[in-house]
Parts: C-alpha cells; structure tokens; sequence
C-alpha cells in the first residue's frame, strides 16, 4: 500500500467498502501502487495497467489500455464516444467484484501483456477532429494561438476541440475559445 494513495479511499462517502475490495485485489494481482490524476493507479514496471475511480452511480477499474484487451466476457465499458484507449469494469457492490474476481485476474495478465508486447493505441489524430470554424478564425487571426495549439500534445488538442465543438450556439463556442486563450497560450491543457 502507498500512503499517498489512502486520502482517495479515506474521503470516498461512497463505494467505500467497493473500493477497498479493489484496491486489496489489485496489490494482490502484485501489482505497485501510485497517485495519478488524483486517483489510484496501479502499475506494472512502472507501466500504468489500471485506475480505480468513484462515480456517483458506480464505481470502477478502469484499464488505461482497455481498447486493446480482447474483452471475451464483454464486461468493459467505453466511458464515452470519445474515450479512445481507457474501459472500464463498473461495480455498484463488493459482490460483483467477488465474482469477477477471476476474470478479473485474467484481464489484469492480460494488460501486462499488452505492456509487456510494447503494444500502443492507435488514437484518431487531431488533424482528425472537425475544428469549430470560430478556433480556426481565432488561429488565424492570431498566428502565436495556432504554434501554441499545435505545440500542445495530442490529447490536449483533443480536449480543446472537443470542448470548443459541444455548443450548439456559436456564441458559447467563441466565449469558451476566448476563456482558453490564456492556458494554450501557456502550453496547458483544459484540466491543467
């Protein structure tokens, strides 16, 4: 157990008894403990294999590489229509993970191996992405917001456009470019 880690399973208000189920299953399968993006990771060779995450409906192991395990009990779960690598396994009570616990434990050798074979995600690249037409009027009229942009990683990219993309109204389109200029100016993502 890595005491960085207890905080998260300290403040759950709910899935507390899920949680500390997953996370004994997951030190278990001899896998290390770690913090990332606020929530457990657990990691194999300094390779990141799974999250535990709390939802208010649900709580879940996610695996960072879940696009790429062959899911032959089709329980992972696509969290959106644009989660490209991540799946999840949603629990709503210790029993589900109980019984899962054996295919669970063959999803985890599972993951490894995808480490372990060096094996990537193939992510839709953000030249992909249908820019809104007022980012691409805001990069042209100002040629430091587009270096900027570009410079950004991919998955920053992808948040911006999908976060620019989701108004219907142009109006909230151009105010939420307007409010990231600042942070893509700076080199951060949305959530930095």
């Amino acid at each position: 157990m890595n005491p960085a880690v207890d905080f998260y399973f300290n403040k759950a208000k709910k899935w507390q008894e899920e949680l500390e189920h997953l996370r004994m299953f997951m030190l278990d399968c001899g896998l290390t403990e770690e913090l990332k993006w606020g929530v457990p990771c657990y990691t194999f060779q300094k390779s990141n294999i799974a999250l535990i995450h709390a939802f208010k409906n649900h709580c879940a192991l996610m695996f960072v590489k879940g696009a790429l395990l062959k899911d032959t009990n089709g329980i992972l779960v696509q969290q959106t229509v644009n989660t490209q690598a991540t799946r999840q396994i949603r629990f709503t009570n210790v029993q589900q993970i109980v019984e899962l616990e054996t295919v669970l434990k063959a999803y985890i050798q599972e993951a490894i191996a995808v480490e372990k074979a060096g094996l990537k995600v193939n992510y839709q690249k953000p030249t992909e992405l249908d820019f809104p037409e007022e980012f691409q009027q805001k990069t042209a009229e100002i040629p430091a917001l587009k270096t900027a942009f570009a410079a950004l990683t991919p998955g920053r990219q992808r948040a911006y456009i999908l976060h620019f993309s989701q108004p219907r109204q142009a109006k909230t389109r151009e105010a939420r470019i307007e409010k990231c200029l600042p942070k893509i100016l700076s080199g951060k993502g949305l959530d930095d």
